[in-house]
C-alpha cells in the first residue's frame, strides 16, 4: 500500500450475535439506523446517536460494528435478504413470463417498502466496497434469467447470456430512477418495467 493512504474501513461485523439476547440488540441498533436515516437522512447519522436511539451504549454498539460503514453495510444485508428470497422464489417458477414478473415485482415491491431508506441506502452501496457481494448477487439474478430463458413460452434470443444482463440492467436502471425521483406508485412503475422488458426480450427474437 502506497505511503499515506489509508487503509479501507473494515465492514465486517466484530462479533457474531449468537444468542438470543445478543440478536435482539443487534436488530435494534440496525433499526434505530434505519430510522435515523428515514427521518434525518445522513444528518446527525452517527454511531452516538444510533446506539442512543437504540437504547444501548456506544460500547455496545462497537462490540458488533468497528465503524459506521460496517453498520451501514450490515443494514443493507438485512434489507436485501427479503429481496433475495423473492428473487430465489421467482427462480422456481415454472414459465419464462412468470420468473420475469417475479423478478419485477420483488424489485419493485423491495424499492416501494421503505422508499426513503432504500433511496439512501443505494447511495451508500455505490459508496461503500460492495463490489464482491453485488457481483454474487448479479450472478445469481444472472444464473436465474439464463435459466429462464431455456423455458417452452421464452423468446428465441442468439445470444441468452447478453440478453439476462440486460434485463437486469433494465429493471434495476428503471427502479433506481423510480426511487431517485421519490415514486410511490408501484403498480405503475411495474407496468413500466414489464412493457420495457417484454419489449425488448421480444423484438430480440431471432429472426426479427
Amino acid at each position: 500500500m502506497p505511503r499515506g493512504r489509508r487503509r479501507p474501513a473494515p465492514l465486517d461485523v466484530r462479533k457474531q450475535p449468537l444468542q438470543r439476547r445478543s440478536a435482539a440488540t443487534v436488530e435494534a441498533i440496525l433499526e434505530a439506523a434505519a430510522r435515523i436515516l428515514e427521518h434525518n437522512g445522513f444528518s446527525g447519522y452517527t454511531t452516538n446517536a444510533i446506539a442512543e436511539r437504540a437504547g444501548v451504549s456506544v460500547g455496545s454498539l462497537y462490540q458488533y460494528f468497528p465503524n459506521r460503514d460496517a453498520l451501514t453495510a450490515a443494514l443493507i444485508e438485512r434489507e436485501s435478504a427479503p429481496l433475495l428470497a423473492a428473487l430465489e422464489e421467482a427462480g422456481t417458477q415454472a414459465s419464462c413470463e412468470a420468473v420475469l414478473l417475479g423478478l419485477i415485482r420483488a424489485s419493485v415491491a423491495h424499492q416501494m417498502q421503505r422508499p426513503v431508506l432504500a433511496r439512501l441506502l443505494d447511495f451508500e452501496e455505490e459508496r461503500l466496497p460492495l463490489g464482491e457481494r453485488d457481483a454474487r448477487i448479479g450472478e445469481r439474478i444472472h444464473t436465474t434469467l439464463v435459466r429462464a430463458f431455456g423455458l417452452p413460452d421464452a423468446p428465441r434470443l442468439d445470444d441468452v447470456s447478453t440478453a439476462a444482463y440486460d434485463v437486469f440492467a433494465i429493471v434495476r436502471g428503471m427502479v433506481d430512477a423510480a426511487g431517485a425521483r421519490g415514486e410511490t406508485d408501484a403498480v405503475a412503475l411495474e407496468a413500466r418495467a414489464t412493457r420495457a422488458v417484454v419489449g425488448y426480450l421480444w423484438r430480440s427474437e431471432t429472426g426479427r
